[in-house]
């Protein structure tokens, strides 16, 4: 009896040591022990001789057990500065685990889905950016900077739509915790929140009177704090904004959209980039796509950042140097 006709699938053989060989098992194969199946990859008919040599229980358990994560003692092929080759063709399937999903940092391998792959979404932008996902709408939202547009991936069927056009070169997005989206406008110089009566709320357009120069990227608080950096790159010239002099040093805001109150909480980097908090909003971290291009992490108390150190410069194999961390 035929049970799977064509599943696109491979064995991975992993011994006790965490090593990993991939094979294709065809119809007369009988080693089923410590096999797991991976949907995605090379064809090959199982039929049931081949369960009943190995019993269907047993079959289930390899195909069904803990393969979603990469062994942590898995080898990994050497890294590369340059992308290895691949069709995004849906006819084309990828080996598991994805060749182009790598860890710098061994201790990182733990967090690694071994039975998925990249998939691409979308092409066709000049310059994406600031992704943000809408939980209740079910879809995800970007900018397409030089464009001056956002776009809409919706889940659902994953038809992409144009979202709003024009959207002031906007770059970073994000959604507050009503579920509004905030975002940063190059072409406008502010940050800017979109109500559900189609209006917008200015969140930030200068500070003690000087005009911001592009706020880039955005994060929210639960106290209900708006988070934002601010660097140059929007006036730098017109593909992603408009030309301007610069009023204002680069530096990171913190907003209070009930008040109107904007603090400056950090000028330390460079060229403040992307921004983000901790899971438990202790700490926030801070991407200087400048000099000396790094990750910055400091520890938040209430409104105030403290304690700045280096979290993380990230180096490409072969690049020669640090790589920019948006």
């Amino acid at each position: 009896m035929e049970v799977v006709d064509k599943l696109w699938t491979i064995g991975a053989l992993c011994g006790p040591n965490g090593t990993c060989e991939h094979r294709r098992f065809n119809e007369d194969s009988t080693d089923c022990a410590g096999v797991v199946h991976l949907t995605g990859m090379s064809e090959f008919v199982v039929r049931e001789n081949t369960l009943a040599s190995c019993g269907r229980r047993s079959f289930l358990r390899a195909a069904l057990g803990a393969a979603a994560l990469v062994p942590a003692g898995a080898q990994q092929a050497a890294l590369s500065g340059t992308p290895t080759p691949r069709s995004w063709s849906p006819d084309q399937p990828v080996s598991y685990p994805d060749p182009d999903v790598v860890a710098l940092d061994t201790r990182f391998r733990r967090y690694m889905v071994g039975n998925t792959v990249i998939q691409r979404l979308h092409t066709g932008t000049l310059w994406a950016e600031g992704v943000a996902w809408n939980g209740v709408g079910r879809y995800l939202v970007w900018s397409d900077i030089p464009n001056n547009r956002q776009l809409r991936w919706i889940e659902e069927d994953g038809r992409v739509t144009v979202f709003r056009a024009p959207s002031g070169f906007s770059n970073g997005n994000t959604f507050d915790f009503e579920g509004r989206q905030l975002s940063c406008e190059h072409g406008n110089r502010r940050v800017a929140r979109y109500e559900y009566n189609g209006a917008v709320t200015v969140i930030a357009d200068r500070f003690q009177g000087k005009r911001l120069n592009s706020p880039n990227d955005i994060v929210v608080h639960p106290d209900g704090g708006i988070w934002f950096t601010d660097p140059i790159y929007g006036i730098r010239g017109y593909y992603e904004g408009f030309k301007a002099d610069s009023e204002i040093k680069e530096a990171v805001y913190r907003a209070d959209p009930k008040t109107g109150q904007i603090d400056k909480v950090t000028d330390e980097p460079n060229e403040p980039n992307g921004i983000c908090f901790s899971p438990d909003y202790k700490k926030l971290y801070i991407a200087d796509t400048g000099t000396p291009r790094e990750v910055r992490v400091y520890d938040l108390e209430g409104k105030t950042l403290r304690n700045s150190k280096r979290f993380v410069q990230l180096d490409v194999p072969g690049g020669g140097g640090p790589a920019a961390s948006a």
